[in-house]
């Protein structure tokens, strides 16, 4: 399993008029998790990308719990917990400042070949750098 946290303020365009966090904005809040658990293992999205290698999500699953509100410290939790093959699955917590879990989700993503535009498995240069983080 590889697990990350970040965390980030809830910002105030971020919100509703309640003051609760948009429901769509939990997307971004998931990609920063995903950008951040890369960079961790020693590979920025971007270097990725530069390989020739897309990421699109093809699964979205998200259960609020409680609201995140404005002006609150987040911490997102990002864990892989499944080697990936040709698709690679992310799950998510999300606590609020008092350590309460907010939020639950989970994203699949899959490896296509920017060139060819097709499916492939995971590749190399990435499987080395999550067996080699893998714990």
């Amino acid at each position: 399993m590889i697990h990350t946290t970040h965390s980030i303020r809830v910002r105030y365009g971020e919100t509703d008029p309640m003051k609760y966090v948009y429901y769509g904005n939990y997307a971004e809040y998931f990609e920063i998790g995903r950008v951040e658990l890369f960079r961790s293992i020693g590979m920025s999205y971007d270097e990725i990308e530069n390989q020739g290698i897309w990421l699109p999500v093809s699964e979205y699953k998200i259960k609020y719990i409680r609201p995140a509100l404005y002006d609150q410290k987040l911490e997102i939790h990002t864990y892989v917990k499944k080697i990936p093959g040709v698709r690679i699955e992310f799950e998510y917590e999300i606590y609020n400042e008092e350590h309460t879990k907010i939020t639950e989700a989970s994203t699949t993503l899959f490896f296509l070949d920017a060139k060819t535009n097709k499916v492939i498995k995971c590749p190399d240069f990435l499987m080395e750098l999550i067996e080699a983080n893998w714990k």
